[in-house]
């Protein structure tokens, strides 16, 4: 019984030893389906992702100055392309794990139409977004306000939250009655489930590819390169596509 309860905890601590933990920043964006595919990953594969949520511009700044991520998961392509050329990432890691989608939502049922005309009736007296300059999901939108020739006449009415997060929060508390967020944070399988929103046409801005790479802190840890490639896995795949992202 002793020689059982031995090897038990042999193996135990063989499987502790094996098991690896990996620092990841993820773009707000990305918060809930990547909460759910870490889950799954240490599930599978018995490596913890330890996840940070913020905006890709001011994780480009902290990777820069030093932080200790090991994989970036950008809101955008540029960010990891800008870190590539820095010499911040490991040669040939990058990959596009998702593309977003922009949509314009409100808390409040029946209050955006289908054709987001809510934005001309000017029915509203705040319009929320993500910081352009730091967070693709609010230069999406700010392209999209240009198209429709609306944003020198709505451009007062604009609050800025620091990431999409901040920005559906704002929406989400009836602090702005409507705003442009990311499709995964108010939709499943593609369909808005609270509130009401207009799913903006993908032609109203470019292409919000978003990017994956390992970073040089992590090119020596094996977690790193399992996670990469655990979010090509057919599991993931499935979690991305549920929360209205394109492949």
């Amino acid at each position: 019984m002793q020689h059982a309860a031995g090897l038990l905890a042999a193996t135990l601590l063989a499987a502790g030893a094996q098991a690896g933990e990996v620092q990841v920043a993820v773009a707000a964006n990305f918060t809930a389906p990547m909460q759910q595919i870490a889950a799954a990953f240490e599930q599978d594969t018995g490596n913890k992702a330890v996840l940070a949520f913020g905006a890709t511009g001011k994780f480009y700044a902290q990777i820069s100055n030093g932080a200790p991520f090991e994989i970036l998961l950008a809101a955008d392509d540029e960010t990891p392309a800008r870190l590539e050329k820095d010499k911040q990432t490991v040669p040939g890691s990058r990959f596009t794990y998702a593309t977003g989608r922009l949509v314009l939502w409100s808390a409040k049922a029946g209050y955006v139409d289908s054709q987001g005309k809510v934005l001309q009736t000017g029915q509203f007296n705040h319009l929320a977004i993500a910081n352009p300059k730091a967070a693709p999901y609010g230069a999406a939108a700010i392209e999209t306000l240009t198209k429709l020739n609306l944003l020198a006449r709505l451009q007062p009415r604009i609050v800025q939250g620091e990431n999409i997060s901040q920005a559906q929060q704002f929406v989400a508390t009836g602090n702005a009655e409507l705003g442009f967020v990311a499709l995964s944070q108010v939709a499943r399988d593609g369909k808005v489930t609270a509130g009401s929103g207009w799913i903006v046409p993908a032609a109203m801005h470019s292409p919000i590819r978003q990017d994956a790479v390992i970073l040089v802190k992590g090119s020596a840890n094996p977690a790193a390169e399992s996670l990469m490639d655990y979010l090509k896995s057919d599991k993931a795949k499935g979690i991305i596509r549920a929360f209205g992202y394109e492949l």
